[in-house]
C-alpha cells in the first residue's frame, strides 16, 4: 500500500462511512466507486498508477468498514451516502468511476447530484443489463466462515477469475474484507445489501444515462467466461440509443483482473488521466 494512503469516517445517514485516500490533498480529485462484494481497496493498483491524483475510495454502504450500516440500500442511498462524501473530502464536480455495481452507483450519483459529478467513467458496469447477473456463488461466500485469514486467502486464490493472476493487492483485498473471530470469520459484506442492491442492475431503464459517458469493456466475466457482461453486439446497441456514450474495450483481461491487476489497473489509469486532462 502506497505511503500516502489514509482512511476516514464521513458521517451519513444512520453512521458512518469508511473512505480510503490515496494522494495530496491538493491533487486533482477522482471518486472511485467499487463493486457489489467489494470494497475500497480493490482500487489500490489503479491508485498506484496515479500518482498524482487524490483518489477518493469508499467502503459502500454493507461492505467493508461501512458493513454495520443499516439499510435502505440501492443505488439512490449509495449515490447520497457519495454525496456526503464529497461534501466533506472534495470540491466538485469531480471525475467519478464505478467498477461493476459501482458503475451504477457512479450513473445515479450523477443523476441525484449532478453539481458534484464531472465525468463519469464506467467499468465493467453501468449500463442495465438484459437479464439479472448470477451472483450466486458470491453470495453463497458471503454465508461461509473460515477458520484463519490463511484459509480465506486459499479458497479466493481458487477463484476462476483471479488464480492465474494472484499478487499481494490481491490478498490485501481478501484480508481486509474479512471480519469476525477465528475460527468463525466472514466477509464483512452484508448479503441483504447485496440482494437489494443486485435487483436493480437489471432492465432497460435509461434513466440517469444522458450525460457524456465513458464505458470501458472486458472479454470476460465474472468467472473468467466469455463473452463478458457487455459483448460488443451489446454495446452496439447502447451507442445507436445513447450516441453520448464512448466504448473502450481491453484485451486478455476479465471483469476482476480489470481493476486488481497492474495490467488492468494500468489502462484503467491511462484513461482516468485522458479525462482528466478534458
Amino acid at each position: 500500500m502506497r505511503s500516502d494512503y489514509r482512511t476516514g469516517d464521513v458521517e451519513v445517514k444512520g453512521g458512518r462511512l469508511r473512505v480510503g485516500v490515496w494522494g495530496a490533498d491538493d491533487a486533482p480529485v477522482v471518486l472511485a466507486v467499487h463493486g457489489v462484494t467489494a470494497n475500497h481497496r480493490s482500487w489500490a493498483l489503479v491508485a498506484d498508477a496515479l500518482p498524482d491524483v487524490r483518489l477518493i475510495a469508499p467502503d459502500l454502504r454493507g461492505r467493508g468498514r461501512s458493513g454495520e450500516l443499516p439499510g435502505p440500500w440501492g443505488m439512490a442511498a449509495h449515490a447520497d451516502d457519495l454525496a456526503a462524501v464529497l461534501e466533506t473530502m472534495a470540491v466538485g464536480p469531480v471525475l467519478v468511476v464505478g467498477h461493476s455495481m459501482g458503475a451504477f452507483v457512479a450513473v445515479a450519483t450523477g443523476e441525484r447530484h449532478p453539481d458534484l459529478i464531472g465525468e463519469v467513467l464506467l467499468v465493467d458496469g453501468g449500463l442495465p443489463f438484459t437479464a439479472p447477473v448470477d451472483l450466486g456463488p458470491a453470495q453463497q461466500r458471503l454465508a461461509m466462515t473460515f477458520e484463519s485469514a490463511t484459509a480465506h486467502r486459499d479458497f479466493w486464490r481458487q477463484h476462476p477469475a483471479l488464480r492465474d493472476e494472484w499478487n499481494p493487492t490481491i490478498v490485501d483485498y481478501v484480508d481486509y474484507d474479512l471480519v469476525g473471530v477465528a475460527p468463525r470469520l466472514h466477509s464483512s459484506v452484508s448479503i441483504d445489501a447485496v440482494t437489494a442492491d443486485s435487483a436493480e442492475l437489471s432492465g432497460g431503464d435509461e434513466a440517469g444515462l444522458s450525460r457524456r459517458l465513458s464505458l470501458i469493456t472486458v472479454p470476460r466475466g465474472l468467472v473468467d467466461e466469455p463473452p463478458g457482461l457487455y459483448p460488443e453486439e451489446v454495446t452496439r446497441a447502447w451507442q445507436a440509443r445513447l450516441p453520448q456514450l464512448e466504448v473502450i474495450r481491453l484485451a486478455d483481461l476479465n471483469h476482476y483482473t480489470v481493476v486488481m491487476t497492474p495490467a488492468g489497473a494500468g489502462q484503467v489509469a491511462a484513461k482516468i488521466k485522458n479525462l482528466l486532462a478534458r
